[in-house]
């Protein structure tokens, strides 16, 4: 995946020794020049794609697909997108930053100073691009602008060694959760968070909460979230094509999940009246699920501590981390090792791979589209929905990718980038 047509849309405590064994490139020589070619891993990875794709088709199901609580098979499979779709994106932004800045090694000189400028560009641009999807007032929880912002948090990282980058995953999938539950309940017993959301510059050009939202408050708070896209750029620096680098994230991937949803189920059954007060305190009754399921429903004035112990995807706690970094693992290598050891498994996939080729265009279109034709409830209709999404999809950008390198947007958001050739 070349840096100019990847579109932008954590490796906790299992992952870091997993990441940092499967050794990264040697650092280039000091004497190499920032412009000497990368090799041939910075091509485009058509297993990342496919990946990407199946992220934007999850989006799809978390937004217009079924709900998870009418239960069944159907319900479990739109469960899975919950939350673990848009995780899954997070981790490939940290990979698309990584491809932008310099894989496998870092740029340096000018053209290191150039890779930045043009992140922070793309960072700005989807703030921008977010809030105004925001505007539209949709039902969906738009995730532009927080993506945009975590990429401008993780930046300064981007110099970093595998291990490096999944030891400080780790530290965040361990640590942050604990201080934005804090953070959250000071939010709830003071003022302090209006005042500075009055005095907020984007807080009054959005008519949102600004800064307050995308770092604390939002669903997908900035704190919480560098932790996917850290590990994501811990990934991008490995070697994907070495069947052994595979093998340690697949190894990772397993682990994080087992020990996130895992370490939550039996949490909430250990810890005396841990569920019940979950049960009690969530915006929802699906407490006894509320280990992988976000059929909990979400934080509350007042919920004790207890919600720590929750694995459902946008609890926001390490757990829930945990799981989605390990699940997100699991289909980068999947897809990666599907497109590399079965190339009639690469021809059927072509189609998805459009669309993670495309994904901020497609993303943005179905926020359009909710926005038009709204949102179905019933079960029935709401399947029909998430089909013609899906199909349009594909099929536009299908086509599109036949004959142009990048997707409608993604070539605006190229083109927002190119003052950063001035940067000297």
């Amino acid at each position: 995946m070349t840096p100019d047509t990847s579109p932008d849309l954590s490796s906790p405590p299992a992952a870091a020794p997993a990441l940092a064994s499967a050794a990264a490139p040697a650092p280039a020589p000091a004497s190499a020049t920032a412009e000497a070619p990368q090799g041939p891993s910075t091509g485009r990875l058509v297993g990342i794609d496919l990946a990407r794709g199946l992220a934007v088709f999850g989006m799809y199901a978390a937004h217009v697909g079924p709900e998870p609580a009418n239960g069944g098979p159907l319900g479990f499979v739109m469960e899975l997108a919950r939350g673990r779709s848009s995780a899954l994106f997070a981790l490939l932004a940290g990979f698309t930053l990584v491809l932008i800045t310099g894989r496998p090694h870092p740029r340096t000189g000018r053209a290191g100073r150039q890779a930045v400028a043009r992140m922070v560009i793309r960072s700005l641009v989807l703030i921008v691009l977010g809030f105004a999807l925001t505007a539209l007032d949709t039902d969906v929880d738009v995730i532009l602008a927080f993506y945009g912002l975590t990429f401008l948090a993780v930046l300064p990282f981007h110099r970093l060694r595998v291990r490096t980058l999944a030891l400080l995953a780790a530290a965040g999938a361990l640590v942050m959760p604990q201080v934005m539950y804090g953070v959250r309940l000071s939010i709830e017993d003071g003022d302090w968070a209006d005042a500075i959301v009055a005095t907020d510059p984007l807080a009054r050009v959005s008519d949102t909460d600004g800064l307050m939202e995308l770092l604390f408050t939002g669903e997908y708070p900035v704190l919480t979230w560098m932790s996917f896209m850290l590990a994501g750029m811990a990934v991008a620096r490995l070697d994907l094509t070495c069947a052994a680098v595979r093998t340690r994230l697949t190894a990772a991937g397993g682990a994080l999940t087992v020990l996130g949803y895992g370490g939550s189920w039996l949490a909430l059954r250990l810890v005396p009246h841990a569920r019940a007060t979950v049960a009690a305190a969530a915006d929802g009754d699906g407490a006894a699920s509320a280990w992988w399921s976000d059929t909990v429903g979400y934080l509350v004035d007042d919920t004790p501590a207890a919600w720590l112990l929750v694995g459902a995807p946008h609890s926001q706690t390490t757990f829930s981390i945990l799981g989605n970094t390990g699940v997100a693992l699991l289909v980068v290598v999947l897809c990666v090792t599907a497109v590399d050891r079965l190339p009639r498994c690469a021809r059927l996939a072509r189609p998805v791979c459009a669309v993670g080729m495309t994904a901020l265009t497609a993303y943005v279109l179905h926020i359009l589209a909710i926005r038009e034709f709204g949102m179905e409830e019933e079960t029935g209709p709401a399947l029909l929905d998430l089909f013609l999404y899906s199909a349009v999809a594909l099929l536009l950008a299908t086509a599109w990718t036949r004959w142009f390198r990048r997707g409608p947007l993604e070539h605006l958001l190229h083109v927002s980038t190119l003052p950063a050739r001035h940067v000297k």
